[in-house]
């Protein structure tokens, strides 16, 4: 990811973006990662079975994303959570835990009344390359 301009960073592993966006895009060495919804990229269908499929499938989804800019989890300074349902956020945090074992990133929760194509979860987040992988890219 180069410091001094901007990179657009696209994947098929990824469901294509659903409006005038970007999967993600990086600048300076940060990579902003737009909200992914529960949408499988091989049918472009919502994960069935509620909110679980749904965020194990933002998480992979995001991870794919992160993945194709060569980062990873780890990489990940800053994520927003939004719900459909309060109600669901234990069993969200619960899986997006496992994504981030130790070290888990600065995070908001929030309620709202809509998501896209009617998900009951969307994540996004801001991820940052390590100063000394700046200089060896």
């Amino acid at each position: 990811m180069p410091n001094e301009s901007k990179l657009v960073v696209e994947t098929q592993e990824a469901p294509d973006a659903i409006g005038p966006y970007s999967q993600a895009v990086g600048f300076n060495g940060l990579l902003f990662l737009s909200g992914q919804i529960g949408l499988d990229p091989e049918t472009g269908e919502m994960a069935e079975g509620g909110v679980v499929p749904q965020i194990t499938q933002v998480m992979a989804n995001l991870s794919a994303v992160l993945d194709a800019a060569g980062l990873n989890f780890s990489h990940v300074i800053r994520t927003t959570i939004y719900l459909a349902d309060m109600d669901d956020y234990e069993k969200v945090n619960d899986i997006y835990g496992e994504f981030f074992d130790t070290n888990p990133p600065a995070r908001a929760a929030v309620a709202v009344s809509d998501l896209p194509a009617g998900a009951d979860v969307e994540v996004d987040m801001i991820a940052a390359r390590p100063e000394a992988e700046d200089d060896e890219a």
